[in-house]
């Protein structure tokens, strides 16, 4: 690999606090040899060659948190192959994986398989959670300490909620000897039974049984309480109402846990849904405008420390169904940096609080070294024109399955370029 720079670039690294117009080099092993300011073209060898970025910028790769992907059992919906074109394409270098595929990621000859299809399938980093419990159940617990050996970076049962109380105290006990991740998704099963949508206006407008705010926030109040009895690494995966902000930050003020937010809660709200739109039939659901701005506010006040894709892809099949009958979900890994640089360039939050939610701080949850820009790292980053307008067509997705929630939806910023490891993996 020949040694690459890039110049005239505004850096923003909110992991080593770069937010500065400069270059960047990459050595010939694919790590980062100098970056900021004092990289131009007065300080490099004059018969190199460099690329002039002409004021676009230059934000470490971003690590997703949240992605579901087909393989194995659903390699018609997702495969790692077409999962790391979606993601280089929209400046994700790292991502998170579900275990719910088919069968169910919670033993370890599953991780054996889901780590070599990974290797030779997938240009992206690829870091797989396992199921909390055996077969997604609630019932019985995985077994966190050979999981974690064979490479598991957390354990989650994805779209489902540990609901027996006794059984999520054992979790946490096991996580906390063990310094395993937890990450849950807080739904009360028994207040949510056969919602579809956020309970409110709305829903009643639509005739669809609604889904309350509260099966969100009483999963976080017990779960919260047991975090105080047993100090695992815990993470909410994704919360949508005002009140999981309000109970998260009075929590935070005593306790040590993290919690993101999906771009499509942060972005989208119920009245979007319109007459029955199916590919806005999301989990949890889209709820109130003031939820949204709630959502916002808490992202801005580190309530909120991480933006995911929720990347779910699904067939046309499933989607193309009465709204009762449809899946849950949407694709959206491709579109998850421009549609949160949205919020920058209406004013509603700091770039660099963006980037930082994208990036360093999901790499500090997870304990990992990516999603910053230091000297001797490898190099995964993305070159971003923030200012470059364009027109979501499912169409035009690189994702298998065009389920977006946001088609037609106009949009300011777009991923030029991707590097991991130094080596160019997409180019607009």
């Amino acid at each position: 690999m020949k040694k690459k720079y890039f110049l005239n670039a505004n850096i923003l690294d909110p992991a080593n606090s770069i937010e500065e117009n400069g270059g960047l080099i990459v050595n010939e092993e694919g790590k980062i040899e100098a970056i900021g300011k004092k990289v131009n073209e007065n300080n490099i060898p004059s018969r190199e060659k460099y690329v002039d970025l002409k004021g676009k910028h230059i934000f470490p790769g971003i690590v997703d948190m949240r992605v579901f992907v087909g393989e194995p059992g659903y390699e018609y919906k997702e495969n790692f192959r077409t999962l790391s074109n979606a993601a280089l394409s929209g400046g994700v270098t790292s991502v998170v994986t579900m275990p719910n595929t088919n069968p169910i990621i919670d033993n370890v000859s599953m991780v054996d398989f889901l780590k070599r299809r990974g290797r030779d399938k997938s240009k992206i980093n690829i870091y797989p959670t396992a199921s909390l419990t055996k077969n997604l159940e609630g019932n019985n617990m995985t077994e966190f300490g050979l999981l974690q050996k064979k490479g598991i970076i957390g354990f989650t049962d994805g779209i489902k909620t540990i609901q027996n109380t006794r059984v999520m105290s054992r979790i946490m006990n096991s996580a906390y000897d063990l310094s395993a991740l937890v990450i849950q998704h807080a739904e009360d099963y028994y207040l949510a039974e056969n919602g579809m949508m956020n309970d409110g206006v709305i829903s009643t407008k639509l005739g669809l049984p609604g889904i309350s705010d509260v099966a969100e926030k009483i999963i976080i109040e017990r779960d919260l309480s047991l975090l105080n009895e047993f100090k695992c690494r815990y993470h909410i995966s994704q919360i949508s109402s005002s009140k999981s902000v309000k109970l998260i930050e009075e929590k935070k003020n005593f306790l040590n846990f993290s919690c993101g937010v999906s771009i499509n809660n942060l972005s989208l709200n119920e009245n979007d849904i319109g007459d029955f739109r199916t590919f806005l039939k999301l989990s949890p659901p889209l709820r109130t405008e003031e939820d949204r701005q709630s959502l916002i506010e808490g992202l801005n006040k580190n309530v909120i420390d991480v933006i995911v894709s929720d990347h779910k892809p699904e067939d046309e099949e499933q989607k193309r169904l009465t709204f009762s009958k449809a899946a849950t979900g949407s694709s959206g890994i491709e579109t998850l940096l421009a549609l949160s640089l949205e919020h920058f360039h209406n004013g509603s939050a700091k770039l660099s609080t963006i980037i930082k939610a994208l990036t360093s701080n999901p790499a500090k949850i997870l304990k990992i070294n990516k999603g910053n820009l230091k000297i001797g790292n490898e190099a995964d980053f993305c070159i971003v024109d923030i200012n470059k307008p364009w027109i979501v067509k499912s169409n035009n997705l690189v994702s298998k399955s065009k389920n977006t929630s946001i088609e037609n939806k106009k949009l300011q910023g777009k991923v030029m370029n991707t590097f991991v490891k130094g080596e160019e993996l997409y180019k607009l």
